[in-house]
């Protein structure tokens, strides 16, 4: 009878090896490093804090450039796994694209997202209608929200998985500078495990990105230390295609202590109207990177604020001169005899086929012949593809040419707005000074400036409209400040120039004004 149950156990022992996966493994051996299944699954609550910093690698200052510093903030992060509640508060201090400070808070639910405070320059309706200031999340915003507390709280996510091991599925090798990393695949992540400590190393993501199109999007776990029993990464790092864009190191964290559930709780009324979390096509960088530079606009459009804004229009400004507004970011249309020439290409494709569709119907057999960038910066340039589908000619600023033929020999599968084309061979004009377009009867032209915001930037000029178009180192149609900033006087000083006489600026954010009001305040501060 001994050898009988001897026999058995061994069977049963056989069996348990049998029916474990090489994934189930890799996730086990994770949990066990981390202080064990049982220790993980004892969590209840964890508050930490930690500082963040940010960079923006595509508003840069010159094409191509270094990842611009954008932020730095001391996070406290309160999370309830019963609930699936997290809670953030945020102080977060700016330095691009100026210096400026937001207090702020983050609740995410499974259910709805609220941002208690002023998180942004790109304040939606709801935000500026609330007193105080607190708005419900998008859609888009909630589900990447969702995704990214995922992955960074790794002791959850490993307990998930092996409370769902059903729902882990193989992945390929995950290979880092050579080294090859045993990986699995979960709910849409990829996570990436240490060959020799068997604890995970990165939790991987695989975005669409409109300026670099399909990306890695990697969640990089080091620094880990013992607290409570429990090994956790006091380092986390974001990776866009290997580069850092963001980096949080935790100062403190403490497992299973009284939360305060009133301080997770989102307002009854907020819940009855919120948006549910966005389940396709999320354009999970541009919400995630315009945040990092304090100017996201939390809308489930990304061009415009649909609680506040009827949609994108052409307004007309003078005969064949339109410019494209109704949204966060413009351009600037011409109608030429037998073509179009259209200035700046901004947030997305999707932007871009709404621009498209528009001119087919209004301006029939003519093609969009020029499109012509201002600058590099990723939310007047993640468009560009969507207006070259027809074989136009892509005008960029001095310098500018290397970046965006490596931009537009990108692959593209992930695109959720244009179907994957070849745009490697598409035509692009660097413009070392001037560069002049025309029909015979109508001119346009485009001048490089010496200006603060990015190397290479170009200024429009419509002569017969007698209209210049810029974007970002002026916004016309708002106030202009008692002193004229670097940016003003870079239009001023290029106008002198090049001698040019506008009466009107239109901009690639704002509306049109007129110029004599700036000349006269820049000739006061002289």
């Amino acid at each position: 009878m001994r050898y009988a149950l001897a026999a058995l156990t061994g069977a049963c022992f056989l069996l348990s090896c049998a029916t474990t996966t090489k994934e189930q493994g890799l996730v086990n051996k994770a949990a066990d490093a981390m202080g064990g299944a049982q220790a993980l699954s004892a969590i209840k609550t964890s508050t930490s804090t930690s500082s963040v910093k940010y960079w923006e690698p595509e508003q840069s200052d010159v094409p191509g450039g270094e990842p611009r510093f954008a932020a730095e903030a001391k996070v406290q992060t309160t999370t309830d796994r019963a609930s699936r509640t997290a809670r953030a508060d945020y102080e977060k201090n700016f330095a691009y694209p100026s210096p400026r400070t937001f207090t702020y808070s983050e609740i995410v639910t499974p259910q709805a997202g609220y941002v208690i405070g002023v998180d942004s320059n790109g304040r939606n309706a709801e935000s500026q209608k609330a007193s105080p200031p607190a708005h419900s999340m998008s859609g888009y915003r909630l589900a990447t929200s969702q995704r990214e507390r995922m992955r960074s709280s790794v002791t959850g996510l490993i307990s998930a998985m092996q409370a769902n091991p059903d729902a882990v599925k193989p992945a390929a090798d995950v290979v880092v500078q050579g080294r090859s990393l045993p990986a699995v695949s979960y709910q849409g992540l990829i996570v990436a495990f240490d060959p020799q400590t068997g604890l995970p190393e990165r939790a991987r993501t695989l975005d669409y990105d409109n300026i670099w199109g399909d990306v890695t999007y990697d969640y990089v776990y080091s620094d880990w230390r013992e607290t409570g029993g429990i090994k956790v990464p006091m380092n986390r790092k974001y990776q866009l295609n290997g580069k850092v864009v963001q980096e949080t190191q935790l100062t403190s964290i403490r497992y299973n202590e009284p939360v305060d559930q009133a301080r997770l709780q989102i307002p009854a009324a907020v819940l009855a109207n919120a948006a549910k979390p966005a389940t396709s096509n999320v354009p999970y960088q541009w919400v995630l990177r315009r945040q990092f530079i304090g100017t996201y606009m939390d809308s489930d459009n990304v061009s415009y604020d649909t609680k506040g804004s009827p949609g994108l229009r052409l307004q007309e400004l003078s005969p064949g001169t339109f410019h494209v507004t109704g949204g966060t970011h413009n351009s600037l249309l011409v109608e030429m005899s037998d073509h179009l020439i259209i200035v700046d290409a901004p947030v997305t494709d999707a932007q871009s086929a709404w621009v498209m569709k528009t001119v087919k119907e209004r301006f029939p057999g003519k093609p969009i012949r020029w499109v012509v960038l201002t600058h590099h910066h990723m939310d007047h340039a993640g468009g560009t593809r969507g207006l070259l589908v027809d074989g136009a000619t892509l005008v960029v600023g001095q310098g500018s040419y290397d970046h965006f033929r490596k931009v537009l020999a990108a692959p593209i599968t992930r695109n959720p707005d244009l179907k994957p084309m070849d745009f490697s061979r598409t035509p692009i004009l660097e413009v070392p000074q001037s560069h002049h377009m025309s029909d015979g009867k109508r001119d346009v032209m485009v001048y490089v400036m010496d200006n603060p915001h990015a190397k290479g930037m170009l200024m429009a000029w419509v002569p017969d409209a007698k209209l210049g178009y810029v974007t970002d180192i002026w916004t016309p149609g708002i106030p202009l400040p008692a002193k004229p900033n670097p940016g003003l006087l870079s239009v001023v000083g290029t106008v002198k120039k090049i001698g040019i006489q506008p009466e009107r600026f239109a901009g690639g954010h704002g509306g049109v004004a007129p110029y004599a009001n700036l000349a006269v305040m820049a000739g006061q501060e002289k």
